[in-house]
């Protein structure tokens, strides 16, 4: 099983986030446990911006057990052509390409996203199956409940 990662469950994790953080590293550890964790040119770069050193960006990804696999041809095309149809639909500018990006890369070389902006994945990638830490587990030791895509789609 392959799990693509969002910027946000890293920025949790690497910076302890009081609110998500423990979510964050637990459903990381999970996707770990369950496979490879890989992350996109998008959110290697999202992450190293907080960083004075760049490179200790990917030391640190290393370190949490992420892999850097860069976008297959043909994931940067599809990534413009949904923001092209989310922006004729109405979508601001809140949404940048980065996010797309990851949406994309997820969809062409994982089996899912560990991310906590599911809604809006969901609506825009809607053939990706999301994992998201903030939603809480049913059962004590069950898997990461995963919001799969609707069949047929």
């Amino acid at each position: 099983m392959i799990t693509a990662v969002d910027t946000n469950v890293l920025i949790d994790v690497l910076r302890g986030d009081p609110g998500q953080g423990r979510a964050s590293a637990l459903a990381l550890g999970r996707c770990l446990g369950e496979g490879e964790v890989v992350a996109c040119d998008a959110v290697v770069g999202e992450l190293a911006q907080f960083y004075s050193d760049p490179t200790a960006a990917a030391r640190e990804l290393a370190w949490l057990g992420v892999r850097h696999v860069p976008s297959p041809p043909g994931a940067a095309l599809e990534a413009a052509r949904v923001q092209r149809q989310y922006r004729i639909q109405g979508g601001g500018r809140g949404r940048i390409l980065a996010d797309f990006l990851i949406a994309a890369h997820a969809q062409a070389v994982a089996d899912r996203l560990l991310t906590r902006d599911r809604g809006f994945y969901r609506a825009h990638f809607p053939r990706l199956t999301i994992i998201d830490p903030s939603v809480p587990e049913r059962k004590p030791g069950s898997a990461l409940p995963e919001l799969t895509p609707p069949r047929g789609r």
